[in-house]
């Protein structure tokens, strides 16, 4: 529940805000006036405890800016209320939209903060019917709203999960549609897309991106210039957290991002798909 706070410690991230947008976005801060690729996504695409994030690298590498838009525990809410940064998208020679977790949306069973995602603000008359024997007052985040509601009745939960799969999609639909130039849907976890979340008794709420399957982005890719699968390989995944730079009271949550190895592979994963649209 902590993996959102920016902490200051030895690791700087230039945290800064762009035009009117009261969202703080990992720095350096863009020149946007050159020409430029412009990335938005959630904690895999920001970096927390990584030196050089996967966007840092393919600027070098790629020679042009890359605008980091990322930021902790960030849901598509946060993209379509910022018109600050969809105006950035408009002038980048591609937009890379990161894929994030279907349950850090507003729907029809309950809202989030507008910026910060992964804050549950209250249930919905929807969800009070549904779950009567639950107190809400105590939950604060999605993911744990989430798990409370999985243990109380998991064929009640399936509907939560359909409800957050087809907002998921209407939004990113709209996201997409918003964004002007070229446009990569990238995915980065530990695990391919696959048709994951079928069966809501199995699902792990823990898993990331949460609730989205192979189905769901076949349905947007129509909508994208291309779409990128960058799934940890075991050499990755043993790597883990080596790299990082973090507290030691951070270190379970930096167990639960992805490190240094896992941005260098994203890198690569990116790099000729954007080397052809520079």
């Amino acid at each position: 529940m902590i993996y959102d706070r920016i902490t200051h410690g030895s690791l700087d991230y230039c945290l800064y805000r762009y035009g009117r947008s009261k969202t703080l976005f990992r720095g350096p801060r863009p020149d946007l006036d050159r020409p430029n690729f412009v990335f938005l996504g959630s904690s895999e695409t920001f970096g927390k405890f990584v030196p050089h994030p996967f966007t840092r690298m393919l600027q070098t590498r790629l020679g042009l800016g890359c605008a980091n838009f990322a930021a902790m525990n960030a849901g598509v809410e946060m993209y379509l209320k910022d018109p600050s940064v969809l105006l950035a998208c408009a002038s980048a020679r591609a937009t890379v939209v990161g894929v994030t977790g279907a349950h850090n949306l507003s729907n029809r069973f309950y809202s989030v903060h507008p910026r910060r995602n992964d804050r549950f603000v209250r249930p919905a008359k929807m969800l009070l019917t549904l779950f009567r024997e639950v107190d809400f007052s105590e939950i604060h985040y999605t993911r744990h709203l989430l798990q409370v509601l999985a243990r109380t009745d998991s064929a009640k939960f399936a509907i939560v999960v359909d409800e957050l799969k087809s907002a998921w999609i209407a939004r990113m639909k709209s996201l997409l549609e918003m964004i002007d130039g070229k446009t990569v849907l990238f995915w980065m976890s530990d695990h391919p897309p696959g048709d994951l979340t079928k069966n809501a008794e199995s699902v792990d709420t823990a898993q990331d991106p949460l609730f989205v399957d192979q189905a769901m982005l076949d349905e947007l890719s129509p909508l994208v210039t291309q779409v990128v699968e960058c799934v940890a390989t075991p050499e990755v995944r043993v790597a883990g957290a080596d790299g990082m730079i973090f507290a030691p009271n951070e270190e379970a949550a930096a167990l639960n991002l992805p490190g240094p190895a896992f941005h260098t592979q994203a890198a690569a994963a990116l790099e000729p798909v954007l080397r052809s649209m520079a």
